[in-house]
């Protein structure tokens, strides 16, 4: 047999320097043609990579014209009025950019733009997270996030529309409030009489809403008569008698009424039998400007201060006793509209982190937690040592998501806040809409303000880009 090295019997093998490389197709026969396979090769891979960004251009062509018209052209058209006068006419610049920053409104919005960045994603998130790993722990938890999830479902217009009505100044529409109000009542009972005054500015003197005062000293022995109205019959006290004057005595007596008789009749500054006293109200002697004796009136609506002896008293009905009732809080005031929107904004975008929460905790590796709970790990210590890293690439998704949301926020702000308010409430987008639309008709002030929302944006998006390109490679 043959070595392995020795050569086929019969064939003459070639010197070395006519040896062709492998995989070259030449034949190697004595009057063949050798053809030039690599300049073919390399011609026929550049029209094929021709062919293929010809295809690809073809196909990309529409979306890009739908990009070019849609997006760049806007943008750039934005930019290029943001540089001219209110009528686009004239070139001025970088003014609208000054006055923007010089004017009031403008800083206002910016201002809360920042409010709405710093509170409203975090808390958000924070909220979602919460939701998200509660769900896990009860039963029926698909009805619970579902319940969650239908704010979502409701356009922002119809959300604000709704939170108008909780918001509401008035108990008797405002669910907020009525449920303050009636919070309220259980621990100070309001008064009755709110709103009354004198009959007869000539017997009682005071301004509006209490402190009425006697117009003329009184003296221990008499009888004072203090008639008043402004209270409708049926809200009278249940328990109010018939008014009564006062029999003489020790002391200085006298009586408050009100002093109105259904159907007319009667003669006014006088107790007539129809008419009823009113009881509970705190009446005080005052001598020298000091109050020297205190007390309420009975179900008749009469009062005496037995020790009080000599003259020179007056006698006064105090604020407290016709004070309004407590009718809730303001929250659509300039004071508190930007924390009540926000609140609203929570309502509405909670249920939305909560899901996407919720999806990446199924998506944990319950070895790691069980590890940790078996290492003997609090339920706490499970949560902020190993959830919440573990979960961190999902957080990141929806709080930069929300950041870019509430940078453009408009339609909660533009209908919630009243005309009182919306001021107060104004943010870059509620602010470019007046400018353009709402009187101003500022097209190159309004430009300027979209750019500085576009410029708002774009910090976010690009972190949000560069942080999907760097978790898919």
């Amino acid at each position: 047999m043959a070595g392995a090295s020795e050569p086929v019997r019969g064939v003459r093998s070639a010197p070395a320097a006519q040896r062709r490389p492998s995989g070259v197709g030449v034949i190697d026969r004595p009057g063949a043609s050798r053809p030039m396979p690599h300049r073919r090769a390399g011609g026929s891979a550049g029209r094929y990579r021709r062919e293929r960004r010809t295809i690809a251009t073809l196909f990309l062509a529409p979306a890009l014209l739908m990009l070019a018209v849609l997006v760049v052209w806007p943008i750039v058209n934005t930019v290029w009025l943001s540089l001219h006068d209110s009528g686009g006419t004239r070139f001025v610049g970088f003014d609208n950019y000054l006055t923007m920053f010089q004017a009031p409104e403008t800083r206002r919005a910016i201002t809360n733009n920042m409010i709405w960045v710093v509170v409203a994603p975090t808390v958000v998130t924070v909220l979602g997270l919460i939701l998200a790993v509660l769900t896990e722990r009860i039963r029926l938890s698909t009805a619970f996030k579902t319940i969650l999830f239908m704010p979502m479902a409701v356009s922002f217009l119809s959300a604000g529309v709704t939170w108008r009505l909780v918001y509401d100044a008035s108990p008797d529409r405002g669910v907020l409030n009525a449920v303050i109000v009636a919070v309220h009542d259980v621990f100070s009972t309001p008064t009755p009489y709110a709103g009354m005054r004198p009959r007869d500015d000539k017997v009682l003197t005071g301004p509006e809403g209490g402190d009425y005062q006697t117009a003329h000293p009184a003296t221990a022995g008499s009888v004072v008569q203090l008639p008043l109205v402004g209270l409708a019959p049926d809200k009278v006290p249940g328990d109010a008698r018939p008014a009564a004057v006062p029999s003489g005595g020790g002391g200085l007596a006298g009586v408050v009424w009100l002093d109105f008789s259904r159907g007319g009749g009667g003669t006014a500054g006088s107790v007539d039998p129809t008419e009823k006293g009113l009881p509970r109200l705190k009446v005080e002697a005052l001598r020298g400007g000091q109050v020297v004796a205190s007390t309420t009136t009975d179900a008749g609506g009469t009062f005496r201060f037995a020790e009080l002896t000599g003259d020179g008293y007056t006698i006064r009905l105090p604020k407290s006793d016709f004070a309004q009732p407590f009718q809730g809080v303001t929250w659509l005031g300039p004071s508190l509209i930007t924390p009540s929107i926000i609140v609203s904004y929570l309502w509405i975008w909670a249920g939305f982190a909560m899901v996407l929460i919720s999806a990446g905790l199924a998506a944990l590796p319950r070895e790691a937690l069980e590890a940790a709970r078996v290492d003997g790990a609090t339920e706490w210590q499970v949560f902020r040592r190993v959830t919440v890293p573990l979960v961190r690439p999902v957080l990141v998704v929806v709080l930069v998501t929300l950041i870019i949301n509430v940078l453009k926020i408009f339609d909660l702000v533009y209908v919630l806040a009243p005309d009182s308010s919306q001021s107060a409430a104004t943010v870059v987008a509620v602010q470019m809409y007046k400018v353009s639309f709402g009187g101003g008709l500022d097209d190159g002030l309004a430009s300027a303000l979209g750019v500085l929302l576009f410029l708002l944006v774009v910090p976010a998006m690009i972190f949000n880009v560069r942080r999907l390109r760097r978790d898919h490679q």
